[in-house]
């Protein structure tokens, strides 16, 4: 078969037209269209195939035909007349701001406005030649749709993949894991969108690094007392303390210091030191987030979009292809946004029943392991819940998250935005959402209610009148929190970087040996680029908001319950190091070359991570307030304990607080659902009248005292100090650091003044020097 050929656009017309003749290089095509050869296939799809390419042929392409034995290829290449208008239209678009006028075409722009066109071209049928081919039902979209085209995408430069190519040397290797990102070069290829994920991974990861160093000195300060923390030693040392049962009639009384390990753990993460580094977290999230902004606006201002918006160069590229396209007006309905509103609490609520069945199997577990014939697993029964409910709950967030994004679909279409970008910005919220409560609907649980709300021995709260909720351990939830925390983390970020890197590089394995390629396709160089780049996975619109998607769940977790897990920063770092890296290689390597998109900032992710600082305030300080010790240890040091009102006879205040937390219970108040078959004798070697749990009650009535009434003003007292002094510090520092650089706004204001200055020129009928576009030349950014 000759290489290159002419295509006969229309087999009813005697119509040919030569093709690309010289294509010397595998760069030189933009964009390739795949058809799958399958037999009996239509006549109508092969008809209406070429009469879209002999569109593109009218339009300024030229089309070069391959084909393998499975496979047609049709590589076009713009004219670069093409792009006259389109350039023109977009200098009067973006230079109104700064007079600067774009002379070089980046291949991104390339791109971008190649598919505008390929998706914005329409044809005429032979059944309807009269028809308008600006407003035909005939695109490239429903092509695809009934199987006429397999696939359409533009090609990756082979000098880019190869090892010498800048972005693979630099960026996509391993030993470039902690060198800065060469983001010009990115800008160039991927476009501004994606560049400015990558500048705010890589700003992410600088921000995190005191994170990171702060979280591992709170452990370690807890490590350091990890053997003499008087709470702990209390705890390991109470063989006279028995605890009321965990479960009804089946489960046994124990002994306090069964769980010594569980409370030194505790120990490591609930001290006061924890308080400080909540605080430092939650400023922390404002302060990132204020140097993020002032390096975009650097960007961006180097890049000439500090103006630039994208409804307006919509609007250009439809007018330019289309004078007469309408004008799509802004529009809300109040039913549509009610329905919206009513079915995305449908989901929330379908979403909170799940933590709640969660919590149901844990109480269930601990129960059946508390039984078990194995040891270990009996004496670690209620860890071995706490684990697993952990792991049941990192299943529902795989489930769900096909499910969430089914509906947040649903819901867009319901909606009805006018733009492409309104769609995006409505679906990342209500995603992000929905994400958000399946991720922490749990660990709200175990945080805020886990233990507060399950009753005393003589009345426990239970579920459906049958499963009684658990139990906090004496020495607090905390660890609770940690493991669930722990779990989630540590498997969502190892699966997701498999899920993201590992599929694509089996898939193109897969595809590289078991595709059965003949040998002449190996000696044409331009075809075995094109099959290479066919063979990769494919993307769509959502590839993107699926690594921002990661990072905004991860930021959650390293902010909103950090007090809980100080080490969550450093393992958002160390996976954020591999995380770009990764990234990096699946979009040179493992998948095809995205569509550029420009932008001047991250969008609606802005807002959404600072919701998440606002919700960092107040996690933490309800962490610190509920969840932690550190408000009844407070109270017992200066109130109840052997330091209360100005004594220091003994060397630790603390000491006696075990005691002093632990309620008495009258076994004989058990109600027949709870008392026991064993009255003690069998577990703990004598019949037990009196055992103890956790809470602050009389021993008679069993109501609250006045010290649980202490504990609660004090809480209370100190969850509106907390978030009252956080949040100014966070609005001081907001206010404190500017969102854009002195520097980039008086390089706007110049460019303003030099622009007015040029129209009162003109005006005045003098001609203005060209001093101003003498600024308009490359510059590099660090970002």
């Amino acid at each position: 078969m000759e290489q290159n050929q002419m295509i006969n656009i229309l087999p009813r017309i005697e119509e040919e037209y030569p093709l690309i003749e010289n294509c010397n290089g595998q760069n030189n095509i933009d964009f390739v269209f795949v058809v799958k050869k399958i037999e009996n296939v239509r006549d109508k799809h092969k008809t209406n195939r070429n009469l879209y390419l002999r569109k593109l042929n009218e339009i300024g392409f030229q089309i070069l035909r391959k084909e393998d034995a499975h496979n047609l290829y049709f590589g076009i290449q713009a004219r670069e007349e093409i792009f006259d208008k389109y350039i023109h239209h977009l200098n009067i678009s973006t230079g109104r701001y700064n007079g600067c006028k774009q002379r070089v075409l980046l291949k991104s722009t390339r791109i971008r406005i190649i598919n505008f066109i390929l998706w914005k071209t329409r044809y005429s049928t032979i059944d309807d030649p009269n028809e308008d081919p600006l407003f035909a039902s005939n695109s490239l979209h429903k092509l695809l749709k009934d199987g006429a085209f397999h696939a359409v995408f533009p090609l990756h430069e082979e000098g880019t993949q190869k090892g010498g190519g800048k972005l693979r040397r630099e960026w996509a290797k391993w030993k470039c894991l902690f060198k800065k990102q060469p983001i010009e070069e990115i800008r160039e290829y991927f476009g501004e969108r994606i560049t400015l994920y990558f500048a705010w991974l890589g700003w992410y990861n600088t921000m995190l690094i005191p994170a990171a160093i702060s979280g591992v000195l709170v452990f370690l300060y807890g490590l350091m007392y990890f053997e003499t923390n008087q709470v702990s030693k209390e705890i390991c040392n109470a063989s006279e303390i028995i605890m009321c049962p965990l479960c009804d009639q089946r489960c046994q009384y124990w002994r306090l210091n069964e769980t010594c390990s569980y409370a030194k753990v505790t120990q490591l993460f609930d001290h006061e030191i924890t308080v400080l580094f909540a605080m430092f977290m939650a400023i922390w999230a404002t302060v990132f987030l204020e140097v993020w902004k002032r390096a975009r606006a650097r960007a961006v201002s180097l890049w000439e979009l500090y103006h630039w918006d994208e409804d307006e160069e919509d609007l250009v590229l439809g007018l330019i292809y289309n004078p007469n396209v309408p004008l799509k007006e802004y529009r809300h309905s109040y039913k549509r946004t009610t329905v919206v509103m009513l079915l995305a609490c449908l989901l929330l609520t379908v979403i909170i029943s799940i933590a709640l069945g969660i919590v149901i199997c844990r109480v269930i577990l601990a129960v059946l392991f508390t039984k078990s014939s194995s040891e270990f697993l009996s004496d670690h029964a209620y860890t071995a819940a706490v684990m697993v409910g952990a792991l049941l709950h990192f299943l529902t967030i795989l489930i769900m998250t096909k499910i969430n994004r089914r509906v947040a679909k649903l819901l867009c279409d319901l909606e009805r935005p006018r733009t492409a970008l309104a769609r995006e910005n409505n679906f990342t919220v209500k995603m992000f959402t929905f994400q958000f409560f399946t991720m922490f609907s749990s660990i709200i649980y175990i945080a805020f209610f886990l233990g507060r709300i399950n009753g005393h021995p003589s009345k426990y709260v239970r579920i459906a009148r049958q499963w009684r909720l658990e139990e906090c351990h004496p020495s607090g939830c905390m660890t609770d929190l940690f493991i669930q925390m722990a779990v989630v983390m540590i498997l969502k970020q190892i699966l997701s970087s498999c899920m993201e890197y590992a599929v694509p590089s089996l898939k193109h394995q897969w595809k590289r040996y078991h595709k059965k390629i003949v040998k002449e396709d190996v000696k044409d160089e331009v075809k075995d680029h094109w099959m290479k780049n066919y063979s990769l996975s494919s993307i769509d619109s959502f590839s993107l908001f699926n690594e921002f998607l990661e990072m905004a769940i991860q930021y959650s977790f390293t902010t909103i319950f950090v007090a809980a897990f100080p080490l969550a920063p450093l393992l958002a770092l160390v996976n954020n190091l591999f995380e770009i890296r990764l990234d990096a290689r699946k979009m040179l390597l493992l998948q095809r070359r995205p569509i550029p998109r420009k932008g001047k900032d991250i969008g609606i992710w802005v807002k959404i991570l600072e919701a998440v600082g606002v919700l960092a305030v107040i996690g933490n300080g309800l962490v610190i307030a509920i969840t932690s010790d550190f408000i009844p240890r407070l109270v017992y040091r200066y109130e109840y304990g052997p330091c209360a009102n100005g004594h220091n006879a003994v060397d630790n205040c603390l000491m006696g607080y075990v005691n002093n937390s632990l309620s008495v219970f009258d076994t004989n108040d058990f109600d027949n659902s709870t008392r026991l078959k064993d009255n003690g004798s069998e577990s703990v070697g004598f019949p037990v009248k009196y055992c103890r749990y956790r809470d602050y009650r009389t021993g008679d009535d069993y109501e609250y005292t006045r010290q649980f009434w202490h504990i609660f003003a004090a809480r209370l007292g100190f969850l509106v100090l907390f978030e009252n002094v956080v949040i100014s510090i966070k609005y001081i520092a907001a206010w404190f650091v500017p969102d854009v650089p002195a520097s980039v706004e008086n390089q706007n204001l110049k460019q303003t003044y030099e622009r007015l200055q040029k129209e009162l020129q003109m005006t005045n009928g003098k001609i203005p020097d060209n001093q101003m576009h003498n600024r308009c030349r490359y510059q590099s950014t660090t970002v």
